[in-house]
């Protein structure tokens, strides 16, 4: 028996949604799933409901990049709220703790932030999608455990990331307004919390909206709203418009190999392709011939040959001429 067809349209490239409040990442997903009509559709890094902003949705053939974009830097504003902890770290959670709130100099914000920049230690939140023997540790934390089974938990957890930038941008008398440029993996909850234990006061987040998620920014954002105006026209060709190719999720710094027609064949027919290139970890890889420049793929150099690592299923342009 052959292979069942797929349901839905084979449309490839990624989509920078603005997620909105209230919605989970996977809730978003398959709505724009479902506004395109596509066969396949991943996002690259979850929000959580109550969190907006940038959220990259990869459709057919950019799925085999999201991986890429799962571990890129990402980019947040937030709000810190002080005086109070909560369970979750943020405006869901119950408060377990309060505290007079002091009036903080420039200076002394600017000395507790300092603190924050570069390799910071973490101890990811209980209630968070990391899993301990296959079950979330919200799982987990929703099943009533003890503060110090939580702890012990989150403990074997912690983790080193990487705070590349961490600005002010406005201050109140119980909330500072902060700028985040950061690595994968980093929880700005925790970095919330931790700036509110040195403060000596608390802090818990109450609003989150991520600005930035490897090489996409907020200018780049389309809302639901437009995108469920085009699927109600049955706009198709208006929607793939929106579409950002697949090549802009990967990193500038890779090195462009460029191959033949008959490389590139070759390669996407699993042959081996020798090169005179310097050995290299990532490269991407592109057929061209005749003025014509098509991805197919990456992959890496090494013992004078292309081993490629993730390759699209392409067709190649036909040779003009």
């Amino acid at each position: 028996m052959g292979r069942s067809k797929k349901k839905g349209r084979a449309v490839s490239g990624i989509l920078v949604v603005d997620k909105p409040l209230g919605l989970s990442s996977n809730q978003v997903l398959q709505r724009v799933k479902g506004f395109y009509q596509a066969q396949k559709a991943g996002h690259t890094g979850a929000l959580d409901p109550q969190a907006s902003g940038v959220l990259p949705i990869c459709l057919g053939e950019a799925t085999k990049f999201s991986q890429l974009l799962l571990e890129s830097d990402k980019g947040y504003d937030t709000t810190a709220t002080l005086g109070e902890v909560r369970s979750t770290g943020d405006a869901e959670g119950e408060v377990i703790k309060t505290a007079e709130v002091g009036e903080f100099s420039a200076g002394q914000l600017e000395a507790v932030l300092q603190q924050f920049r570069g390799d910071v230690v973490q101890v990811p939140p209980m209630f968070s999608a990391l899993k301990l023997d296959g079950k979330p540790l919200y799982e987990l934390a929703r099943k009533g455990m003890s503060a110090e089974q939580a702890q012990a938990i989150a403990e074997k957890k912690r983790r080193t990331i990487q705070i590349h930038q961490l600005t002010l941008t406005d201050q109140r008398p119980r909330e500072l307004d902060l700028s985040v440029r950061c690595s994968k993996g980093t929880y700005i909850r925790t970095l919330v919390e931790d700036i509110g234990d040195q403060l000596g006061c608390g802090a818990y987040v109450s609003r989150l909206r991520r600005s930035h998620s490897g090489p996409y920014h907020a200018a780049q954002m389309v809302t639901l709203e437009q995108l469920e105006a085009l699927a109600e026209q049955q706009d198709l060709a208006a929607l793939d418009q929106l579409l950002l190719p697949i090549e802009t999720a990967l990193p500038d710094s890779w090195p462009v190999v460029e191959l033949s027609h008959q490389q590139a064949d070759k390669i996407l027919h699993g042959q081996a392709v020798s090169t005179g290139l310097k050995p290299a970890p990532s490269v991407q890889l592109w057929a061209v011939e005749s003025g014509q420049r098509q991805l197919i793929g990456i992959g890496r150099i090494e013992r004078g040959g292309i081993r490629p690592q993730r390759l699209l299923q392409v067709e190649l342009l036909p040779v003009n001429g």
